[in-house]
Protein backbone atom coordinates (compact mmCIF):
# COMPACT_ATOMS: atom_id res chain seq x y z
CA UNK A 1 0.00 0.00 0.00
CA UNK A 2 0.98 3.59 -0.02
CA UNK A 3 2.28 5.95 3.01
CA UNK A 4 0.15 7.40 5.20
CA UNK A 5 0.95 10.64 3.47
CA UNK A 6 -1.02 9.85 0.03
CA UNK A 7 -4.78 11.34 0.24
CA UNK A 8 -7.13 8.51 -0.70
CA UNK A 9 -8.95 9.99 -3.96
CA UNK A 10 -12.98 11.13 -3.43
CA UNK A 11 -15.82 8.71 -4.19
CA UNK A 12 -17.24 10.90 -6.96
CA UNK A 13 -14.16 11.22 -8.53
CA UNK A 14 -13.21 7.47 -8.61
CA UNK A 15 -16.72 6.92 -10.33
CA UNK A 16 -16.03 9.85 -12.42
CA UNK A 17 -12.43 8.93 -13.64
CA UNK A 18 -11.73 5.95 -13.15
CA UNK A 19 -13.38 3.35 -14.97
CA UNK A 20 -12.29 0.33 -13.83
CA UNK A 21 -13.85 1.45 -10.43
CA UNK A 22 -17.30 2.52 -12.17
CA UNK A 23 -17.30 -1.51 -14.38
CA UNK A 24 -16.42 -3.15 -10.52
CA UNK A 25 -19.46 -0.79 -9.26
CA UNK A 26 -21.89 -1.70 -11.66
CA UNK A 27 -21.13 -5.32 -11.66
CA UNK A 28 -21.18 -5.68 -7.76
CA UNK A 29 -24.87 -2.96 -7.72
CA UNK A 30 -26.01 -5.88 -10.19
CA UNK A 31 -25.23 -9.25 -8.18
CA UNK A 32 -26.42 -7.61 -5.19
CA UNK A 33 -29.44 -6.77 -6.03
CA UNK A 34 -30.24 -10.77 -7.30
CA UNK A 35 -28.29 -11.58 -3.94
CA UNK A 36 -31.09 -8.99 -2.38
CA UNK A 37 -34.20 -10.77 -3.95
CA UNK A 38 -32.84 -14.82 -3.70
CA UNK A 39 -32.21 -14.51 0.12
CA UNK A 40 -34.96 -12.48 1.06
CA UNK A 41 -37.48 -15.19 -0.21
CA UNK A 42 -35.58 -18.04 0.11
CA UNK A 43 -36.32 -19.81 3.51
CA UNK A 44 -39.78 -19.16 2.74
CA UNK A 45 -39.87 -20.56 -1.01
CA UNK A 46 -38.26 -23.60 1.02
CA UNK A 47 -40.62 -23.84 3.38
CA UNK A 48 -43.63 -23.03 1.83
CA UNK A 49 -43.17 -24.19 -1.70
CA UNK A 50 -40.94 -26.91 -1.39
CA UNK A 51 -42.33 -28.13 2.58
CA UNK A 52 -38.78 -28.32 4.02
CA UNK A 53 -39.05 -27.99 7.36
CA UNK A 54 -36.87 -24.73 9.17
CA UNK A 55 -34.60 -27.70 10.91
CA UNK A 56 -33.74 -29.30 8.05
CA UNK A 57 -33.19 -25.90 6.00
CA UNK A 58 -30.99 -24.84 8.63
CA UNK A 59 -28.96 -28.73 8.39
CA UNK A 60 -28.59 -27.97 4.65
CA UNK A 61 -27.46 -24.77 4.91
CA UNK A 62 -24.58 -25.42 7.30
CA UNK A 63 -23.78 -28.58 5.09
CA UNK A 64 -23.31 -25.71 2.46
CA UNK A 65 -21.36 -23.47 4.91
CA UNK A 66 -19.10 -25.83 5.85
CA UNK A 67 -18.46 -27.01 1.98
CA UNK A 68 -17.85 -22.97 1.69
CA UNK A 69 -15.11 -22.80 4.00
CA UNK A 70 -12.65 -25.63 1.76
CA UNK A 71 -13.91 -23.55 -1.44
CA UNK A 72 -11.54 -20.83 -1.36
CA UNK A 73 -8.12 -22.21 -1.12
CA UNK A 74 -8.64 -24.44 -4.52
CA UNK A 75 -10.52 -21.92 -6.53
CA UNK A 76 -8.16 -19.44 -5.52
CA UNK A 77 -5.16 -21.75 -6.91
CA UNK A 78 -6.94 -22.30 -9.95
CA UNK A 79 -7.37 -18.83 -10.23
CA UNK A 80 -3.32 -18.02 -10.10
CA UNK A 81 -2.75 -20.49 -12.88
CA UNK A 82 -5.44 -19.45 -15.34
CA UNK A 83 -6.70 -15.74 -14.26
CA UNK A 84 -9.07 -14.03 -12.46
CA UNK A 85 -10.85 -12.77 -15.34
CA UNK A 86 -11.39 -16.10 -16.87
CA UNK A 87 -12.30 -18.26 -14.13
CA UNK A 88 -14.96 -16.00 -13.13
CA UNK A 89 -16.50 -15.28 -16.71
CA UNK A 90 -16.99 -19.54 -16.21
CA UNK A 91 -18.41 -19.48 -12.84
CA UNK A 92 -20.97 -16.91 -13.27
CA UNK A 93 -22.88 -18.50 -15.71
CA UNK A 94 -22.86 -21.58 -13.77
CA UNK A 95 -24.20 -19.58 -10.37
CA UNK A 96 -27.17 -18.32 -12.81
CA UNK A 97 -27.81 -22.41 -13.16
CA UNK A 98 -27.18 -22.95 -9.54
CA UNK A 99 -30.40 -20.27 -8.40
CA UNK A 100 -32.67 -21.89 -11.34
CA UNK A 101 -32.08 -24.99 -9.63
CA UNK A 102 -33.70 -24.00 -6.60
CA UNK A 103 -37.14 -24.02 -8.84
CA UNK A 104 -36.86 -28.00 -9.43
CA UNK A 105 -35.82 -28.89 -6.11
CA UNK A 106 -38.51 -31.44 -4.61
CA UNK A 107 -36.80 -33.14 -1.94
CA UNK A 108 -34.39 -32.57 1.13
CA UNK A 109 -31.13 -34.35 -0.57
CA UNK A 110 -31.76 -32.40 -3.50
CA UNK A 111 -31.60 -29.54 -1.64
CA UNK A 112 -28.49 -30.21 0.47
CA UNK A 113 -26.72 -31.07 -2.75
CA UNK A 114 -27.81 -28.03 -4.45
CA UNK A 115 -26.67 -26.01 -1.71
CA UNK A 116 -23.56 -27.20 -1.19
CA UNK A 117 -22.65 -26.80 -5.17
CA UNK A 118 -24.30 -22.57 -4.75
CA UNK A 119 -22.10 -22.17 -2.02
CA UNK A 120 -19.06 -23.46 -3.36
CA UNK A 121 -18.78 -21.31 -6.52
CA UNK A 122 -20.44 -18.46 -4.18
CA UNK A 123 -16.99 -18.54 -1.89
CA UNK A 124 -14.99 -19.94 -5.09
CA UNK A 125 -16.15 -16.50 -6.98
CA UNK A 126 -16.32 -14.35 -3.43
CA UNK A 127 -12.34 -15.61 -3.20
CA UNK A 128 -11.07 -14.91 -6.70
CA UNK A 129 -13.38 -11.27 -7.29
CA UNK A 130 -10.74 -9.95 -4.38
CA UNK A 131 -7.54 -11.90 -5.98
CA UNK A 132 -9.11 -9.94 -9.43
CA UNK A 133 -9.55 -6.34 -7.65
CA UNK A 134 -5.95 -6.84 -5.86
CA UNK A 135 -5.14 -7.31 -9.34
CA UNK A 136 -6.27 -4.49 -11.63
CA UNK A 137 -6.29 -1.98 -9.50
CA UNK A 138 -3.46 0.40 -8.46
CA UNK A 139 -2.01 0.33 -4.93
CA UNK A 140 -2.93 3.35 -3.77
CA UNK A 141 -6.47 4.21 -2.65
CA UNK A 142 -7.74 0.19 -3.46
CA UNK A 143 -8.81 0.36 0.39
CA UNK A 144 -10.65 3.10 -0.76
CA UNK A 145 -11.93 1.73 -3.62
CA UNK A 146 -12.96 -1.76 -1.84
CA UNK A 147 -15.03 0.38 0.54
CA UNK A 148 -17.29 2.04 -1.92
CA UNK A 149 -17.38 -1.61 -3.47
CA UNK A 150 -18.85 -2.75 -0.03
CA UNK A 151 -21.78 0.18 -0.07
CA UNK A 152 -22.55 -0.11 -3.48
CA UNK A 153 -23.25 -4.15 -2.45
CA UNK A 154 -24.79 -3.15 0.28
CA UNK A 155 -27.24 -0.52 -1.30
CA UNK A 156 -28.04 -3.71 -4.13
CA UNK A 157 -28.59 -5.83 -0.88
CA UNK A 158 -31.29 -3.02 0.22
CA UNK A 159 -32.80 -2.50 -3.37
CA UNK A 160 -33.37 -6.34 -3.71
CA UNK A 161 -35.30 -6.96 -1.15
CA UNK A 162 -37.08 -3.87 -1.06
CA UNK A 163 -38.46 -5.27 -4.35
CA UNK A 164 -39.02 -9.26 -2.92
CA UNK A 165 -41.30 -7.90 -1.10
CA UNK A 166 -43.71 -7.97 -4.31
CA UNK A 167 -42.84 -11.65 -3.94
CA UNK A 168 -43.65 -12.13 0.06
CA UNK A 169 -46.60 -10.63 -0.45
CA UNK A 170 -48.03 -13.03 -3.14
CA UNK A 171 -46.66 -15.95 -1.92
CA UNK A 172 -46.39 -18.10 -4.34
CA UNK A 173 -44.37 -20.02 -6.29
CA UNK A 174 -44.51 -18.15 -9.32
CA UNK A 175 -43.44 -15.09 -7.23
CA UNK A 176 -40.76 -17.08 -5.42
CA UNK A 177 -39.80 -18.81 -9.11
CA UNK A 178 -39.28 -15.19 -10.58
CA UNK A 179 -37.39 -13.99 -7.74
CA UNK A 180 -34.90 -16.88 -8.88
CA UNK A 181 -35.21 -15.96 -12.34
CA UNK A 182 -33.90 -12.55 -11.91
CA UNK A 183 -30.96 -13.45 -9.74
CA UNK A 184 -30.27 -15.62 -12.61
CA UNK A 185 -30.39 -12.47 -14.69
CA UNK A 186 -28.13 -10.36 -12.50
CA UNK A 187 -25.74 -13.40 -12.68
CA UNK A 188 -25.41 -12.89 -16.22
CA UNK A 189 -25.35 -9.13 -16.30
CA UNK A 190 -22.28 -8.62 -14.25
CA UNK A 191 -20.76 -11.55 -16.29
CA UNK A 192 -21.25 -9.76 -19.45
CA UNK A 193 -19.74 -6.41 -17.42
CA UNK A 194 -16.69 -8.37 -16.45
CA UNK A 195 -15.77 -9.70 -20.07
CA UNK A 196 -15.28 -5.65 -21.01
CA UNK A 197 -13.41 -5.21 -18.01
CA UNK A 198 -10.09 -4.08 -19.25
CA UNK A 199 -7.44 -6.28 -17.31
CA UNK A 200 -3.82 -5.83 -18.73
CA UNK A 201 -1.21 -8.79 -19.39
CA UNK A 202 0.19 -10.93 -16.19
CA UNK A 203 3.88 -9.39 -15.54
CA UNK A 204 6.55 -11.61 -14.38
CA UNK A 205 7.04 -10.13 -10.96
CA UNK A 206 3.56 -11.25 -10.26
CA UNK A 207 3.88 -14.97 -10.32
CA UNK A 208 7.27 -15.42 -9.75
CA UNK A 209 10.69 -14.06 -7.40
CA UNK A 210 13.37 -11.83 -8.90
CA UNK A 211 15.39 -14.38 -10.02
CA UNK A 212 12.24 -16.29 -11.61
CA UNK A 213 11.06 -18.85 -9.45
CA UNK A 214 7.65 -19.40 -9.17
CA UNK A 215 6.16 -19.08 -5.48
CA UNK A 216 5.60 -22.64 -4.85
CA UNK A 217 1.57 -23.99 -4.51
CA UNK A 218 0.69 -24.22 -1.08
CA UNK A 219 2.64 -21.16 -0.05
CA UNK A 220 -0.17 -19.50 2.11
CA UNK A 221 -1.14 -22.55 4.07
CA UNK A 222 2.67 -22.63 5.20
CA UNK A 223 2.94 -18.99 5.96
CA UNK A 224 2.41 -19.08 10.23
CA UNK A 225 1.80 -15.03 10.18
CA UNK A 226 -0.98 -15.03 7.60
CA UNK A 227 -2.60 -17.98 8.71
CA UNK A 228 -2.84 -16.28 12.37
CA UNK A 229 -4.30 -12.86 11.20
CA UNK A 230 -6.86 -14.69 9.26
CA UNK A 231 -7.85 -16.67 12.67
CA UNK A 232 -8.08 -13.58 14.36
CA UNK A 233 -9.60 -11.63 11.85
CA UNK A 234 -12.31 -14.19 11.64
CA UNK A 235 -13.16 -13.80 15.47
CA UNK A 236 -14.13 -9.85 14.63
CA UNK A 237 -16.16 -11.82 11.32
CA UNK A 238 -18.34 -13.49 14.44
CA UNK A 239 -20.34 -10.24 14.60
CA UNK A 240 -22.50 -11.08 11.84
CA UNK A 241 -24.16 -13.72 13.70
CA UNK A 242 -24.35 -11.03 15.85
CA UNK A 243 -26.37 -9.05 14.35
CA UNK A 244 -28.69 -11.78 12.64
CA UNK A 245 -28.85 -14.49 14.95
CA UNK A 246 -27.82 -13.19 18.77
CA UNK A 247 -29.98 -10.27 18.74
CA UNK A 248 -33.21 -11.05 17.16
CA UNK A 249 -33.04 -13.80 20.11
CA UNK A 250 -31.85 -11.11 22.65
CA UNK A 251 -34.88 -9.15 21.70
CA UNK A 252 -37.33 -12.03 21.39
CA UNK A 253 -36.30 -14.25 24.38
CA UNK A 254 -34.48 -11.41 27.13
CA UNK A 255 -35.93 -8.11 26.44
CA UNK A 256 -38.60 -6.00 26.79
CA UNK A 257 -38.34 -4.37 23.25
CA UNK A 258 -40.78 -5.10 20.73
CA UNK A 259 -39.66 -7.77 17.81
CA UNK A 260 -39.69 -4.45 14.74
CA UNK A 261 -36.87 -3.56 16.87
CA UNK A 262 -35.16 -6.28 14.87
CA UNK A 263 -36.10 -4.17 11.44
CA UNK A 264 -34.89 -0.96 13.01
CA UNK A 265 -31.34 -2.57 14.10
CA UNK A 266 -30.97 -4.11 10.17
CA UNK A 267 -31.89 -0.54 9.06
CA UNK A 268 -29.41 1.49 11.14
CA UNK A 269 -26.61 -1.30 9.61
CA UNK A 270 -27.64 -0.91 6.27
CA UNK A 271 -27.36 2.86 6.34
CA UNK A 272 -24.31 3.13 8.10
CA UNK A 273 -22.51 0.33 5.90
CA UNK A 274 -23.56 2.48 2.59
CA UNK A 275 -23.08 5.97 4.01
CA UNK A 276 -20.20 5.73 6.11
CA UNK A 277 -17.59 2.58 4.79
CA UNK A 278 -15.46 4.97 2.19
CA UNK A 279 -15.35 7.27 5.40
CA UNK A 280 -14.00 4.80 7.51
CA UNK A 281 -11.49 3.72 4.98
CA UNK A 282 -9.38 6.72 5.23
CA UNK A 283 -6.00 6.34 7.03
CA UNK A 284 -6.53 3.00 6.62
CA UNK A 285 -2.80 3.02 4.11
CA UNK A 286 -0.75 -0.03 5.69
CA UNK A 287 -0.52 -2.93 7.54
CA UNK A 288 0.44 -0.84 10.93
CA UNK A 289 -3.11 1.19 10.34
CA UNK A 290 -4.93 -1.62 9.37
CA UNK A 291 -4.11 -3.67 12.58
CA UNK A 292 -4.94 -0.41 14.47
CA UNK A 293 -7.96 0.13 12.55
CA UNK A 294 -9.14 -3.36 13.44
CA UNK A 295 -8.54 -2.84 17.26
CA UNK A 296 -10.51 -0.16 17.77
CA UNK A 297 -13.11 -1.92 15.56
CA UNK A 298 -12.58 -4.73 17.91
CA UNK A 299 -13.27 -2.23 21.29
CA UNK A 300 -16.40 -0.83 19.66
CA UNK A 301 -17.73 -4.39 18.77
CA UNK A 302 -17.16 -5.12 22.69
CA UNK A 303 -18.87 -1.88 23.31
CA UNK A 304 -21.88 -2.71 21.43
CA UNK A 305 -21.91 -6.15 22.99
CA UNK A 306 -22.18 -4.64 26.37
CA UNK A 307 -25.09 -2.01 25.41
CA UNK A 308 -26.91 -5.35 24.13
CA UNK A 309 -26.63 -6.96 27.53
CA UNK A 310 -27.75 -3.61 29.24
CA UNK A 311 -31.03 -4.06 27.07
CA UNK A 312 -32.25 -6.71 29.64
CA UNK A 313 -32.26 -4.75 32.86
CA UNK A 314 -34.76 -1.90 31.96
CA UNK A 315 -38.15 -1.47 30.64
CA UNK A 316 -39.24 -1.10 27.29
CA UNK A 317 -37.74 2.43 26.39
CA UNK A 318 -34.50 1.47 28.10
CA UNK A 319 -34.49 -1.68 26.15
CA UNK A 320 -34.84 -0.17 22.94
CA UNK A 321 -32.35 2.54 23.40
CA UNK A 322 -30.02 0.31 24.57
CA UNK A 323 -30.86 -2.28 21.35
CA UNK A 324 -30.30 0.54 18.80
CA UNK A 325 -27.04 2.35 20.49
CA UNK A 326 -25.50 -0.80 20.90
CA UNK A 327 -26.14 -1.43 16.98
CA UNK A 328 -24.71 1.86 15.61
CA UNK A 329 -21.73 1.11 18.02
CA UNK A 330 -21.48 -2.56 16.99
CA UNK A 331 -21.88 -0.89 13.06
CA UNK A 332 -18.89 1.45 13.24
CA UNK A 333 -16.83 -1.58 14.82
CA UNK A 334 -17.88 -3.30 11.34
CA UNK A 335 -16.73 -0.44 8.93
CA UNK A 336 -13.24 -0.30 11.20
CA UNK A 337 -12.94 -3.53 10.74
CA UNK A 338 -13.98 -4.18 7.29
CA UNK A 339 -11.60 -1.79 6.02
CA UNK A 340 -8.72 -3.06 8.36
CA UNK A 341 -8.95 -6.74 7.12
CA UNK A 342 -8.99 -5.91 3.32
CA UNK A 343 -5.81 -3.72 3.71
CA UNK A 344 -4.40 -7.41 6.06
CA UNK A 345 -5.52 -9.52 3.65
CA UNK A 346 -3.99 -7.97 0.58
CA UNK A 347 -0.58 -6.63 2.24
CA UNK A 348 0.31 -9.51 3.82
CA UNK A 349 -0.26 -11.76 0.96
CA UNK A 350 2.09 -12.72 -1.50
CA UNK A 351 1.29 -10.95 -5.03
CA UNK A 352 2.44 -13.89 -6.94
CA UNK A 353 -0.31 -16.05 -5.27
CA UNK A 354 -2.81 -13.41 -4.76
CA UNK A 355 -5.71 -16.22 -5.76
CA UNK A 356 -4.75 -18.81 -3.13
CA UNK A 357 -3.94 -16.01 -0.34
CA UNK A 358 -7.32 -15.10 -0.90
CA UNK A 359 -9.05 -18.09 -0.61
CA UNK A 360 -7.35 -18.87 2.81
CA UNK A 361 -8.52 -15.34 4.03
CA UNK A 362 -12.05 -15.92 2.20
CA UNK A 363 -11.99 -19.28 4.15
CA UNK A 364 -11.41 -17.78 7.26
CA UNK A 365 -14.51 -15.75 7.07
CA UNK A 366 -16.67 -18.45 5.96
CA UNK A 367 -15.30 -20.68 8.95
CA UNK A 368 -16.59 -18.04 11.54
CA UNK A 369 -20.44 -17.76 9.13
CA UNK A 370 -20.60 -21.43 9.86
CA UNK A 371 -19.76 -21.10 14.05
CA UNK A 372 -21.02 -18.06 14.11
CA UNK A 373 -24.61 -19.39 14.94
CA UNK A 374 -23.19 -22.26 17.88
CA UNK A 375 -21.24 -19.52 19.52
CA UNK A 376 -24.15 -17.27 20.02
CA UNK A 377 -25.97 -20.54 21.54
CA UNK A 378 -23.32 -21.00 23.58
CA UNK A 379 -23.10 -17.55 25.24
CA UNK A 380 -26.03 -15.56 24.38
CA UNK A 381 -28.65 -17.76 24.39
CA UNK A 382 -27.39 -20.41 27.18
CA UNK A 383 -25.93 -17.76 29.84
CA UNK A 384 -28.03 -14.30 28.37
CA UNK A 385 -25.92 -11.14 29.68
CA UNK A 386 -23.05 -13.25 30.95
CA UNK A 387 -22.95 -14.42 27.64
CA UNK A 388 -22.46 -10.78 25.88
CA UNK A 389 -19.78 -9.89 28.47
CA UNK A 390 -18.18 -13.47 26.79
CA UNK A 391 -18.58 -12.08 23.50
CA UNK A 392 -16.84 -8.55 24.15
CA UNK A 393 -13.84 -9.99 25.70
CA UNK A 394 -13.71 -12.61 22.60
CA UNK A 395 -13.72 -9.69 20.30
CA UNK A 396 -11.69 -7.36 22.41
CA UNK A 397 -8.98 -10.27 22.82
CA UNK A 398 -8.58 -10.69 19.08
CA UNK A 399 -8.61 -6.99 17.64
CA UNK A 400 -5.52 -6.63 20.64
CA UNK A 401 -3.74 -9.37 19.50
CA UNK A 402 -3.75 -8.14 15.79
CA UNK A 403 -1.27 -5.75 16.09
CA UNK A 404 1.45 -7.75 17.83
CA UNK A 405 0.42 -10.54 15.12
CA UNK A 406 1.91 -8.41 12.42
CA UNK A 407 4.17 -6.19 14.15
CA UNK A 408 7.75 -6.15 11.83
CA UNK A 409 5.59 -7.88 9.22
CA UNK A 410 6.76 -7.37 5.23
CA UNK A 411 5.36 -7.75 2.68
CA UNK A 412 5.99 -10.84 1.32
CA UNK A 413 6.58 -10.75 -3.00
CA UNK A 414 7.73 -8.80 -5.22
CA UNK A 415 6.83 -5.40 -4.67
CA UNK A 416 4.63 -3.18 -7.15
CA UNK A 417 6.03 0.13 -8.25
CA UNK A 418 3.45 2.11 -7.42
CA UNK A 419 0.57 3.55 -9.89
CA UNK A 420 0.94 0.19 -11.69
CA UNK A 421 -2.04 -2.33 -12.35
CA UNK A 422 -0.76 -5.77 -12.04
CA UNK A 423 -3.32 -8.36 -14.06
CA UNK A 424 -5.08 -11.25 -12.37
CA UNK A 425 -5.62 -12.18 -16.50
Amino acid sequence: MTSATVRPPTTGRLLRHDPLVRRLALMSLVTNIGNGLFVTVSVLFLTRSVGLTPGRIALGLTAAGICGVFAGVPVGRLADRVGGKRLLLAIGPLEALAVLGYAFVHSFAAFVALACVATLLERGAAAVRSALIAGVLPAEGQVHSRALLRSVMNAGLVVGSAGAALALQADSYAGYVTMMVLDAVSFLGATVLLAGLPVPNLTNSQNSDSDGAVKPRGAALRDRRYLLVTALHAVLELQLAVLTVGIPLWIVLATDAPPAVVAAVDVVNCLLVVGFQVRASRGVVDVPTAARACLRGALLLAGGCLLYAAAQAGPTAVAVAAVLGGALVHSLGELLTSAGGWTLSLDLADQRAHGEYQGVFMSGQAAAHVIGPLVISLTVVDHGALGWVVLAALFAVAGAALPAAVAGAARPGAARPSGVRASAH
